[in-house]
């Protein structure tokens, strides 16, 4: 049981955001006796890293309510499912099959993977399986069952009595040409099945329909029972409306769609979700992240490359900062998250609320003793050769002959992927320097320093003495200079370990070796 002044003093975000949903939803919670939450998915691709992220921070917040209120919770991921296809995505095969259906809702799509009834279905089952695999809690809740069953026919209505109004927020957000031919209502097409943008020319509130022109044909249709769909900021407010929802949040991107949509369940007569808008994510170059274009790294990319926990931090972190997604940044979280965990050891309960471990944990945070960092790691792969994990270990146990893979979890996931992370993204990088006569003297000067080194020695006193060859050897101003020259012309790379640390870890010998092999 958590202290109820540590609740109250700390500032960790989905403390913040839990207590702000609570204050502002109060009554609706009390009314209900639970809090929903909410998570959106477009299905016409599969599932991405903003998906990941989306519901990593939800259930974040899942956490922090556990420690706030004894009222029960609950996740709602929400499937687009009844959309119409808009386009054909790269990454598919049987392009010409979906081009034959553009428009159609994605759930009477066929699926080009052959395996569901369709592409929609498909897709949502690889949401629920890529949910499943990071073992999230959640209740999927697909769009076209919701306004097929009749559960959205009374919201439906709802929606059709406050038409005019609702029309009264949303045209004056559009342009000239676009408030011609909007309407919040998307008829299905009785002839093609496809989703019907066209404007409505009639709305009859007792029979429930709507009239609409189709290519010179006067329909009228119902907007109950799965014949119509809403547009999306009218269908989003709906959503929330129906579901009753607490908390929802979303990309910045989505901000204005937000606004309105909160005027409109207003209108109808409900309080808004509390919302949370999160930045998205860059590529190295700063420019958005986006499926089509590929940048960036995928989820199973770095998933090949670092656990899971590691990719929750990174979710977890200044959520509301714009931030740089792309293989490089890899190691950096690798080693924040390491960081982390070791910190929790010695911290009291506030400070505890505040490290991210413990929300990427859900309060629950490993004890193990890190036996070095990611970096450090990703050196020791180039300098001893290793090309699977056996080897890795045998070197490591040669030098800590006290430690096992069984008694050491995280770190044996970290030995394969730093193997792998290595042969693709670092091996082909390196530049290695080769010294100048003055760079080789000092080079040289430095085998005979650790001629006078033994494995038994602390990294401390081995690194003192590197420090006062350097001085010896013509970089007394600038020791930096001394290390990067160390680093490149050893590792390859303008940054490197702590050299007493890596010399005691690899070898006094060893670590002579390497650098007269890299100086000849």
């Amino acid at each position: 049981m958590i202290n109820k002044e540590n609740l109250d003093k700390t500032s960790a975000w989905p403390f913040v955001e839990a207590k702000k949903m609570l204050r502002e939803r109060k009554s609706s919670i009390e009314k209900k006796g639970k809090i929903v939450l909410q998570t959106g998915y477009g299905p016409s691709g599969l599932p991405h890293i903003g998906t990941f992220g989306e519901v990593a921070r939800t259930s974040m917040m899942v956490n922090a309510l556990k420690h706030l209120t004894d009222l029960p919770t609950e996740i709602i991921t929400f499937s687009d499912d009844m959309d119409g296809l808009r386009k054909v995505p790269d990454n598919v095969p049987q392009k010409d099959l979906l081009q034959k259906n553009l428009h159609k809702p994605l759930t009477q799509v066929p699926d080009p993977f052959g395996k569901y009834k369709s592409f929609g279905e498909h897709n949502n089952e690889m949401l629920k399986n890529f949910l499943n695999s990071f073992n999230f809690k959640y209740n999927f809740k697909s769009s076209t069952h919701l306004y097929k069953s009749g559960f959205f026919n009374s919201s439906l209505q709802t929606i059709l009595e406050n038409y005019d109004e609702i029309m009264k927020i949303i045209l004056p957000t559009l342009g000239k040409e676009r408030q011609k031919t909007y309407s919040p209502f998307l008829p299905l097409c009785p002839e093609t099945g496809k989703v019907l943008e066209i404007p409505v020319k009639q709305i009859n509130k007792e029979k429930l329909t709507i009239v609409f022109d189709n290519n010179g044909k006067e329909l009228e249709t119902s907007i109950i029972d799965g014949h119509c769909k809403l547009q999306w900021k009218v269908d989003w407010a709906m959503r929330w409306y129906a579901l009753d929802v607490d908390f929802e949040m979303y990309g910045k991107d989505l901000i204005e769609s937000a606004i309105l949509s909160t005027k409109i369940i207003k209108l109808i007569g409900k309080p808004n979700p509390s919302g949370f808008a999160y930045e998205l994510f860059l590529d190295e170059k700063g420019e958005k992240i986006s499926k089509s274009k590929g940048n960036g790294i995928t989820i199973d990319q770095w998933l090949e490359y670092a656990s899971p926990e590691s990719l929750s931090l990174y979710m977890y972190q200044n959520p509301k900062r714009a931030k740089k997604l792309y293989k490089e940044i890899v190691p950096k979280a690798v080693d924040e998250y390491l960081d982390f965990i070791e910190k929790a050891k010695t911290q009291n309960e506030l400070q505890l609320l505040m490290n991210p471990v413990w929300h990427v944990h859900n309060s629950k945070i490993p004890k193990e003793n890190m036996i070095m960092s990611f970096s450090m790691l990703l050196n020791l792969v180039e300098t001893s050769n290793a090309e699977n994990k056996e080897l890795l270990w045998k070197f490591v146990k040669k030098y800590k002959a006290d430690i096992s893979e069984k008694e050491h979890p995280i770190f044996d996931k970290l030995v394969g992927y730093a193997i792998k992370y290595f042969n693709d993204s670092v091996k082909l990088q390196k530049k290695y320097k080769k010294p100048n006569s003055n760079e080789k003297l000092a080079l040289e000067a430095l085998i005979k320093t650790l001629d006078k080194c033994t494995d038994e020695m602390t990294p401390e006193d081995i690194q003192t003495m590197i420090y006062s060859t350097g001085k010896e050897n013509g970089y007394s101003d600038n020791l930096r200079d001394w290390f990067k020259l160390i680093y490149e012309v050893v590792f390859g790379d303008e940054n490197g370990p702590r050299m007493g640390f890596f010399i005691s870890f690899f070898g006094v010998q060893e670590t002579k070796d390497l650098i007269l092999n890299k100086i000849k």
